[in-house]
């Protein structure tokens, strides 16, 4: 059976957030690249940067850093894989939904790219549903 690397990059990220941990490393794939990407793009993520060891790429993630963060609070970003390998969801650019009112961001998988409910919006175009993030 195949990997979804997706739902590892989103698992690995939502992980590190939930255990309070600043960096993450996560295998270098051209949709790892473009997805993260765009949470660097949306403010999700502070840095990236690409790190190479033993013929492998990985890119390390770093996540915001709270401060005043009490023993009780909520995490500060919620990833949520929607297509996966068994189920597939598309959408046309009009169903594109919209996430907390346009607060959080879809990530889509369009003809032109993975890009953002915006942008396929904007663009006119629809795609496959990748995940949300707010």
């Amino acid at each position: 059976m195949g990997r979804d690397t997706i739902a590892e990059i989103i698992t690995s990220i939502r992980n590190a957030d939930m255990d309070k941990k600043r960096v993450v490393r996560i295998e270098s794939t051209n949709i790892a690249e473009n997805i993260v990407q765009i949470l660097l793009q949306e403010g999700f993520i502070e840095n990236v940067r690409k790190h190479r060891e033993k013929e492998k790429n990985f890119l390390v993630l770093t996540l915001h850093h709270r401060r005043n963060r009490k023993r009780f609070s909520r995490n500060f970003l919620n990833l949520k894989r929607i297509s996966r390998t068994g189920l597939r969801i598309y959408s046309n650019s009009q169903r594109i939904p919209r996430i907390l009112g346009g607060m959080g961001i879809v990530i889509l998988s369009t003809s032109r790219g993975i890009m953002t409910d915006r942008e396929a919006r904007r663009e006119g175009i629809g795609g496959e549903i990748l995940c949300y993030i707010w």
